[in-house]
């Protein structure tokens, strides 16, 4: 296929992926509202499980009829490098805690990656109706107007975000975490911490924030964010300014006139 009739293909692909991915966001947000109790970690993944489950049960369905060959990536923490073809990387409830204790933060994300490059994603926030898209090559999108990342230039004048290490992350990621945080509150203007990274992320492509970094982190949470920043005009690399890719411990997204700062805070 020439590159420009898959280029097409990819664009009705996205329109397609976005309707299945409004309809599962459309089935969680009537479940939102009530803060779900629970005493255990048991209940809590339990809690978490239906959510997933509910989502899963919409997307996975329409998703592999649009690509009956792609593969699935089943577990949405994991990391690293994908085998070879496409892949369907899926987060059925991005900020799943927060939907839970009945706050605003979640989102449905789903993105097509092929040959371990995202070709294209959706990101959908069901109680505010956005939805986030970007086509590689083609530009990333708000509810279909452009997306850009700001012309910012000082760190010092910039809002900043990350999100915090899982809660069974490895101690030494932890602390790192809390330094870099100790960092960026020494030489941003305001640092937002907060879940989902996804969110964050989206923020970054629209020009509300100017910088956004992790340690570690999982596929699911970084490919949709990465590709609307990238596709909006960011940078992405790792915390030291190195190529990001899925294999890496840190990730950085940013405006270019901040990137290189954030990576210097970052490294110190």
């Amino acid at each position: 296929m020439s590159e420009t009739l898959q280029t097409a293909a990819d664009a009705d692909l996205l329109a397609q992926t976005a309707s299945a991915v409004r309809t599962a966001g459309s089935a969680l947000r009537e479940r939102f509202g009530e803060v779900v109790r629970y005493e255990t970690r048991e209940e809590l993944m339990r809690a978490l499980a239906v959510n997933d489950d509910m989502a899963l049960g919409i997307l996975r369905p329409r998703l592999t009829r649009l690509r009956p060959n792609a593969g699935w990536v089943e577990d949405e923490l994991d990391g690293g490098a994908l085998p070879p073809g496409e892949w369907w990387v899926v987060d059925p409830a991005e900020g799943n805690v927060n939907h839970l204790h009945a706050l605003p933060e979640w989102a449905v994300t789903a993105t097509l990656v092929r040959e371990n490059q995202p070709v294209l994603t959706v990101v959908h926030l069901p109680l505010t109706g956005e939805t986030y898209t970007a086509l590689a090559g083609a530009g990333a999108h708000l509810d279909g107007r452009p997306l850009h990342v700001s012309q910012t230039a000082d760190l010092g004048l910039s809002i900043v975000a990350t999100s915090q290490a899982r809660p069974d992350e490895d101690e030494e990621v932890v602390r790192r975490v809390g330094a870099s945080i100790t960092a960026m509150l020494l030489g941003a203007l305001v640092v937002r911490t907060a879940v989902p990274a996804t969110l964050h992320l989206a923020n970054v492509a629209a020009g509300r924030t100017d910088v956004f970094w992790q340690f570690a982190g999982a596929r699911a949470d970084l490919l949709p964010g990465a590709l609307l920043v990238r596709e909006a005009g960011g940078r992405i690399s790792d915390a030291e300014g190195r190529p990001w890719t899925p294999q890496s411990n840190s990730f950085l997204a940013a405006a270019p006139g901040v990137h290189a700062q954030a990576a210097s805070a970052l490294s110190r």
